[in-house]
């Protein structure tokens, strides 16, 4: 799933290419992309892209009026690209619109610049959870109205607030965008790995010391992955985000701080990888499928 660091580089690739070009025609594959009405889609056609940023793991395309727009109010197509969506740019672009309920996995076009120019916005495989908005204000978006603060804005104080609030586990906290925006399982996997705590530690009995640790660990981890990322070809940077993870999707491999054989935890959906040397003092945390399956 992309996260903040993933998002954050999309956005400025998608701005450094898009600011200042007027929007020419908005393709739907999927309507089921499309998660509001009104404004509808095509409201977006002749409509010129003021900026790209983004907002938690939400990426918004930001667009005003142009010359043959009526509607002089700002208008956001805010995109979640969930766990397989991905944003694809050519200067190639078939002026055929994507056939609806095809096997292509573009579920949006955007055509935007000269003939040919804009991207498409991919999801790949059968479980579809991209979703997409297109609203005058990004707070009418129910799930951005309902963000944690980011992870990169969030202060030290508010921070340990949030930590020493909850009993739940860290993993849990770095996790939920209710808590706290921006970061997904990937990375807070890397976050406590780097900071050498437990994912299974309660947040609430963290020490100061810890805390300062995670704080400025989170803020390091994902300063650099952005960093890694920015200016890369969109094309190529899933592949360079796995190149710089160290636990994450590593299970079975040493881990490369300290050697010791790097472990996963299982839940239905998803799975989530530590070191016991580094993280839990040597314990080997206990693996949910596998108990579910003991039983």
């Amino acid at each position: 799933m992309p996260e903040l660091p993933e998002v954050s580089a999309i956005a400025a690739y998608l701005d450094e290419r898009t600011a200042g070009l007027p929007i020419r025609r908005v393709d739907v594959a999927s309507l089921a992309v499309l998660k509001t009405a009104d404004p509808p889609y095509t409201a977006l056609t002749g409509r010129t892209v003021r900026a790209v940023d983004r907002i938690g793991k939400y990426l918004v395309i930001r667009t005003v009026a142009g010359p043959d727009s009526t509607d002089d109010g700002e208008i956001d197509l805010v995109i979640h690209l969930s766990r397989a969506g991905w944003v694809r740019w050519s200067g190639a672009l078939s002026p055929t619109p994507p056939r609806p309920g095809g096997r292509s996995p573009i579920a949006l076009r955007v055509h935007c610049g000269l003939p040919g120019e804009g991207f498409d916005v991919t999801e790949a495989g059968t479980q579809k959870r991209l979703a997409a908005w297109i609203v005058r204000e990004t707070s009418d978006v129910e799930r951005i109205a309902t963000l944690g603060p980011d992870a990169l804005a969030v202060s030290r104080e508010d921070f340990g607030a949030i930590l020493a609030g909850t009993t739940s586990r860290l993993k849990t906290v770095l996790t939920d965008q209710r808590t706290l925006s921006g970061v997904g399982n990937a990375y807070s996997d890397e976050i406590l790995h780097t900071a050498r705590l437990s994912p299974f530690a309660s947040a609430k009995t963290l020490s100061d010391e810890h805390v300062d640790a995670l704080y400025a660990t989170m803020r390091a981890v994902l300063i650099e992955a952005t960093s890694r990322l920015t200016d890369r070809e969109v094309a190529t940077m899933k592949s360079e985000k796995r190149t710089g993870l160290r636990v994450h999707a590593r299970t079975g491999l040493p881990c490369p701080v300290c050697g010791d054989t790097v472990r996963e935890v299982s839940y239905a959906d998803r799975s989530f990888q530590y070191c016991p040397t580094c993280q839990t003092g040597g314990k080997i945390l206990a693996d949910r499928r596998m108990s579910r399956l003991l039983k």
